[in-house]
Parts: C-alpha cells; sequence; structure tokens
C-alpha cells in the first residue's frame, strides 16, 4: 500500500477545509429515504436504505452516513458503514462489498465538505481509514485508491434495439441457449436463493474465492427481493439449475450484482440467456439503465462479456484516506493472488466456514 500526501494547494488545503453540521444518520430510521435518495441526479441502487440493513444485519456494520437535510430534505450525502474489526482495524467504508456508491453531491465543494467532516468524525472514534467508492474525480489531488472497468446499458428502445446493439457474439449465445431447451425463472422466494447459493459456491471454487456466509443472501432476499426491489434469474436444464443471477432495482435504475453458473454445463449458455431474461424483465418493470457491476482490469474474460452485450465502458474510481499518517494510500486489488490457488483446492464446506469468518473482516 502506497501513500500519497495531501496537496495543500488545491481545494483539499487544511485550511480550505468547509464546517458544517452535517447529520448522522441511519437510512432504515427515514421512512422517505429512498424517496429522497431518487430525487438526486446520481443515485444508485445501493444508496438506498434496504442496502443498508442487508449490510448492518449480516455483518453488523454500524450505518454512518453523512448527511446535509435542510428542513428534512436531503441536499446532499455520503454513504458510509464503520467497520469494527480486531483484525483490520475500525474504519469508516462507503460501502462494503458494494461496487459503486459515490457520494450525491453535485459539485467538488459539496463532496469536500462531506468528505472532510467524515474524516474529522473518524479521528474522533478512533478509525484507521476513511474510504469512499466513487466520487474520486470531486477530489482535487487525490489519487484513486482502486480502479475498475464499469458498464452501464441502455434498456429504453425496445427489443429490436437491445438485439441490434449487441455484438454477434451475444446474440449466437441467446439463440444457441434457446435451441438447447434450456428453461428461465424469473423469481424473488426463499427457494431460488438457495439454488442460487449452491451455484455460488461452485463458482467461487472456481476462482479462487470462498463464499459469501448465506446470511448475505438470506437477508438480500428478506430485505430486498421481498420488497420487490429485485429478483433472480435462474436457467435450468432438465430441471437442474445450471446459471443464475440476482438483480436489484431502484426506481428507473438496476444493477446486475451476483452471478454464478455450473461449469459442466458452460456450453449451453445458460448465463447469457439468463441476462437476456433479466434485460428484457427490467425494461419491462421500467428499468432505463443497467450497471453491470465493477470488473477487474485484469479480468478481461468479463470485460469482453458485458461490452458484448452493447454497453457503455467507464471508469470506478475508489478514493482512500489514512487517518493516521493524513495521506491519501493507494491499495492493491485483492481479487486475484496466490490464494487463489489455496480456494481452489480447498473443500467448499470449510471454504464456506472461511468465508463467513473473513468477509466481516474485509469488507
Amino acid at each position: 500500500m502506497s501513500a500519497t500526501p495531501l496537496r495543500e494547494t488545491t481545494s483539499l488545503a487544511e485550511g480550505q477545509r468547509p464546517k458544517s453540521a452535517l447529520q448522522v444518520v441511519n437510512p432504515a430510521d427515514m421512512a422517505d429515504w429512498d424517496a429522497q435518495v431518487m430525487a438526486q441526479p446520481n443515485y444508485l441502487f445501493f444508496h438506498c436504505a434496504a442496502w443498508a440493513r442487508v449490510l448492518e444485519k449480516t455483518y453488523d456494520f454500524k450505518p454512518a452516513y453523512l448527511a446535509n437535510l435542510e428542513q428534512g430534505v436531503l441536499r446532499s450525502m455520503l454513504p458510509l458503514m464503520e467497520v469494527r474489526s480486531w483484525l483490520t482495524g475500525r474504519r469508516g467504508v462507503g460501502l462494503p462489498f458494494t461496487d459503486h456508491s459515490g457520494p450525491l453531491c453535485s459539485d467538488p465543494g459539496s463532496f469536500a465538505e462531506l468528505f472532510w467532516n467524515a474524516v474529522e468524525r473518524g479521528k474522533t472514534l478512533g478509525w484507521r481509514s476513511v474510504e469512499c467508492r466513487g466520487g474520486r474525480e470531486l477530489l482535487d489531488g487525490a489519487p484513486a485508491s482502486l480502479a475498475f472497468y464499469g458498464h452501464i446499458l441502455d434498456l429504453e428502445g425496445g427489443e429490436d434495439r437491445l438485439l441490434g446493439r449487441m455484438k454477434s457474439s451475444a446474440r449466437g449465445a441467446i439463440r444457441k441457449a434457446e435451441k438447447s431447451g434450456l428453461k428461465v425463472n424469473v423469481s424473488r422466494t426463499p427457494e431460488a436463493m438457495r439454488e442460487y447459493y449452491a451455484l455460488q459456491c461452485k463458482t467461487r471454487k472456481k476462482h479462487g474465492l470462498p463464499p459469501q456466509p448465506f446470511a448475505l443472501f438470506k437477508n438480500i432476499q428478506e430485505q430486498i427481493l421481498a420488497r420487490n426491489l429485485g429478483f433472480i434469474v435462474t436457467a435450468s436444464h432438465q430441471n437442474r439449475p445450471i446459471a443464475a443471477a440476482v438483480y436489484f432495482q431502484l426506481g428507473d435504475r438496476a444493477i446486475y450484482k451476483f452471478s454464478a453458473s455450473d461449469e459442466e454445463y458452460q456450453a449451453l449458455r445458460g448465463a447469457n440467456l439468463v441476462m437476456w431474461e433479466a434485460i428484457k424483465c427490467l425494461a419491462g418493470k421500467g428499468a432505463k439503465t443497467l450497471h453491470l457491476g465493477r470488473t477487474s482490469g485484469w479480468n478481461d474474460g468479463l470485460r469482453h462479456f458485458k461490452l458484448a452485450w452493447g454497453a457503455g465502458e467507464h471508469r470506478i474510481e475508489y478514493v482512500k484516506y489514512d487517518l493516521r499518517t493524513g495521506r491519501f494510500v493507494m491499495d492493491k486489488d485483492e481479487s486475484s493472488g496466490w490464494h487463489n490457488h489455496i480456494f481452489r483446492r480447498m473443500p467448499v464446506g470449510f471454504s464456506r466456514l472461511l468465508g463467513s469468518i473473513l468477509y466481516r473482516h474485509w469488507a
């Protein structure tokens, strides 16, 4: 991990840091939180109250969202969770296990106000760092701690237009899956989530990573899917689930959050049929865009899969400030490394146990 000092000639200089009385809020405590979030031009699903509840219930993270509320009206907001870990320390993360959850604000001054208030609050609470997963472009002089590719698919215009924007490889994979006789189902039930999780464990083993605890997906089903804020699409071959994915939607914006498949049936292109069914379903439910999540720079296969659907590409940049040194720091993308070889050889049961222990500290 490397560090970069503050540039005192920029708007980040100590003497220029704005002061205000921002409020620390828990989205779950505000009945109209989601409506207020959706009134912001750059909102994302992960700003909603349901996602905050999932993180709090699963990992016992404490919501510490910084909000500028004027007579009850949300003007700007920085989503943060306090992570308390004996292994990795106490810190503010906005937000853990979230692809992109930048600040809700329109200009550098508003973000500076939010960010430096978070820093000062973190110092009083003994945080090691403050991490924002988005918004780096609003902090003059701050380097990206991590950077990923992001992809957004325009869902407007009907099926013919959606098919026309795809590369021929994606259209061909859909046709192959349909000819293979795969059955596809859209569901929000606990049973569908259990089927998904079984595939998730197989996929994580293939990638050399421990699966997230089942509690995460149970809470997603209860707090998100059961509230009609998302669904699971499952493709089955002869009544056997072979590919599935979890999608979230808030207002007219959706995100492709989790996906898994059985490698034995990869040739049937179940994952492509799942995506196509989700696209049609989301468009029918009023979604105008589908965010395809973050992609690591080294993962060319996943990047090309997302581009094949006709998605536009952009950069997702995180920023992290070390409160102990007063410096911005740059991290390493740890999704790929020596640990992958160990988890690929580890029995699924033991890997699940480690995942249930480690993810709370990893955040």
